[in-house]
C-alpha cells in the first residue's frame, strides 16, 4: 500500500494540504466457509493489500471525496438527504452516517484514497475502505469512543443500510482486528473470538484467482441457507435444544435422514463437518502442524464442491493442479461458483505449482488466472 501515492493526490486536489493517513487490509479465510449463518466459526486473516486513506477536517459540513483508483470525484453532505448517487462514494457516506448514529459528531472533511485489493477475487475491498474511514472518523471527530467490535458493525452496517447487501460481520471483523502473524477464530454465535498463531516458516500463502464469477451465486446461496433451515427443523423436533447446525453432530443428523430430502441431507452433512474442521485447524496451528491444516483445506474443498455443490469446473481444476503439484493444501475460498482457490505451498515447490497452473488452466479455459501472494498482516490502523 503506498502511502506516497495516497499524499501525492491528496495534495494535488486540496491545495497542498496535509491530513492524517490511516489504512485498513482486506482479508482472507483459511478455513470455515457457509459456517456463519449456521452459528459455527469462521477463521480469517488480515493481509498485507487493503485501502489507504488521507483524510483531514475542513471546517464545513461538507465531504469532498476522491477517488484515486477511479478518477472519480465527489462531494456530499452528512445528512440522510445528501446521499451521493456515485457507489463507491456510498460506502463513505454510509460509513458517515452510521459513526452520527452511534453519536459522533462528525464534520466535513477532505479525502483522497487508492487500494490494492484487488476487486472481485473475495478478498473484501469494500470492508477494508468502510473500516478504514470508521476507524479515521473515531480518532478524527469521536476521540476514540467508539471500540474495535463497534467499527466493525459500522462497516456491517453500512453493507446492510446504505449498499443493499445483507453481509455477515467476518470480512469487517477481520479487517479491524487483524494482527500480524494470527489468524482470528470467530465465534458467530456469540462473538467471542481467539488468536492462533500462523507463522509458516517455509510455506507461502497465495490466492490463484480463476477469474470467474457465475450469476447463480445469490439464488444459490438462499437455497443452500433454506437447506440448512430445513435440517435444523427436523433435528428440532427430536433435540429442541438445537438452534443452529452448529448444535448438531452427524448421529443427530443420520436420525432425520429418511425426514428431509438428500440434498438436505449433503447440505448439512458439509456444515458439520466444516464447523469441525475449523476447530481442528486451530488445534493443529497451535501445535505448527501444517500438513493437518493443509489437509483439512482439501477436505472442505471436497465438501464444498461435493456436498455443498458450490465450486465450479475452474476451482476443482486449480484444486486438482493443487495436488497434482504437492501444495500441501488447497481450496476454493469464499462463497464459491469463481473467485479463488487459497493454497499453502511449500516454498520449493512454489514455482513449479504456480507456472503449472498458469500453463494449465490458460490450456484448459483460454485464458490465465491472476496470482496473488498474500502475508497475514495487521488491521485497522492510523500510518501518520
Amino acid at each position: 500500500m503506498n502511502i506516497e501515492h495516497v499524499r501525492g493526490h491528496f495534495a494535488k486536489h486540496f491545495d497542498g494540504s496535509i491530513g492524517s493517513v490511516y489504512a485498513s487490509p482486506g482479508r482472507i479465510n483459511l478455513i470455515g466457509e457457509h459456517t456463519d449463518y449456521n452459528g459455527g466459526f469462521v477463521f480469517p486473516g488480515a493481509i498485507d493489500k487493503g485501502m489507504v486513506a488521507e483524510i483531514k477536517p475542513n471546517g464545513t459540513d461538507i465531504v469532498r471525496a476522491y477517488s484515486i483508483d477511479l478518477n472519480d470525484y465527489v462531494e456530499f453532505g452528512l445528512d440522510e438527504a445528501n446521499a451521493p448517487q456515485a457507489s463507491w462514494a456510498r460506502y463513505i457516506f454510509g460509513v458517515c452516517r452510521e459513526m452520527i448514529e452511534r453519536g459522533v459528531d462528525v464534520k466535513g472533511f477532505d479525502t483522497a484514497f487508492a487500494g490494492d485489493v484487488p476487486l472481485g477475487a473475495g478478498m473484501s475491498s469494500s470492508a477494508a475502505l468502510e473500516s478504514t474511514y470508521a476507524f479515521a472518523l473515531n480518532e478524527l471527530f469521536g476521540e476514540g469512543k467508539i471500540d474495535k467490535f463497534e467499527l466493525a458493525k459500522v462497516g456491517q452496517s453500512t453493507e446492510h443500510n446504505y449498499c443493499g447487501v445483507k453481509c455477515g460481520i467476518m470480512d469487517q471483523f477481520a479487517s479491524v482486528f487483524g494482527k500480524a502473524g494470527s489468524l482470528i477464530r470467530l465465534d458467530c454465535r456469540s462473538l467471542e473470538y481467539q488468536y492462533f498463531p500462523f507463522n509458516p516458516t517455509g510455506y507461502r500463502l497465495v490466492l490463484v484467482d480463476s477469474v470467474v464469477k457465475h450469476e447463480l451465486a445469490s439464488s444459490a446461496y438462499n437455497k443452500r441457507r433454506q437447506s440448512c433451515e430445513t435440517a435444523v427443523a427436523a433435528i428440532q423436533k427430536k433435540h429442541p435444544h438445537v438452534e443452529f447446525l452448529r448444535d448438531c453432530n452427524m448421529l443427530m443428523l443420520q436420525e432425520v435422514k429418511s425426514e428431509i430430502t438428500e440434498e438436505d441431507y449433503m447440505r448439512a452433512e458439509y456444515v458439520i463437518e466444516e464447523i469441525q474442521r475449523v476447530l481442528d485447524v486451530c488445534d493443529a496451528l497451535e501445535a505448527g502442524d501444517y500438513e493437518t491444516v493443509g489437509q483439512k483445506m482439501y477436505e472442505t474443498h471436497h465438501g464444498m464442491s461435493k456436498l455443498y455443490e458450490v465450486s465450479c469446473e475452474e476451482l476443482d481444476f486449480l484444486n486438482d493442479v493443487a495436488k497434482e503439484c504437492g501444495v500441501t493444501g488447497s481450496r476454493v475460498m469464499g462463497g464459491g461458483f469463481g473467485g479463488c482457490t487459497i493454497n499453502l505451498v511449500k516454498n520449493e515447490l512454489y514455482d513449479g505449482f504456480i507456472a503449472k497452473a498458469n500453463e494449465s488452466f490458460k490450456a484448459k479455459f483460454g485464458r490465465s488466472p491472476k496470482v496473488y501472494d498474500v502475508v497475514i498482516s495487521d488491521g485497522s490502523r492510523k500510518l501518520c
